[in-house]
């Protein structure tokens, strides 16, 4: 069983940046394959990025390609997403998620993680 707190995000003016944190109890969570995703009002949760369970392979959603860093530290059960030069359209819920130890690898389906975080709320001014 992974649980998944959430820290970081808030309010943030267009062009800065944030880092959001994931700290997860349980200690198969350094074998899990970690996405995060974000949902805006009236909109369906959209993929963001995702690492596999070493840190070794990344993948971003086409809109923070180039903007956003995502990694880990399984020392302490922490993965983290960086996004540089934010922009208004960036406001959403983010959301952390784990995919069970047997997959290795992240994937883009909200439906493929097993695990969430609470959601922490990001908001850009323009």
């Amino acid at each position: 069983q992974v649980q998944l707190v959430q820290s970081g995000g808030g309010l943030v003016q267009a062009g800065g940046s944030l880092r959001l944190s994931c700290a997860a109890s349980g200690h198969t969570f350094s074998k899990c394959a970690v996405g995060w995703f974000r949902q805006a009002p009236g909109k369906e949760r959209e993929f963001v990025a995702t690492i596999n369970w070493s840190g070794g392979i990344t993948y971003y959603a086409d809109s923070v390609k180039g903007r956003a860093a995502i990694y880990r530290d399984n020392a302490k059960n922490t993965v983290y997403l960086q996004i540089n030069n934010l922009k208004p359209e960036d406001t959403a819920v983010y959301y952390c998620a784990a995919r069970s130890e047997t997959y290795s690898s992240g994937t883009s389906f909200p439906y493929e993680y097993g695990y969430w975080g609470q959601g922490t709320q990001v908001t850009v001014s323009s």
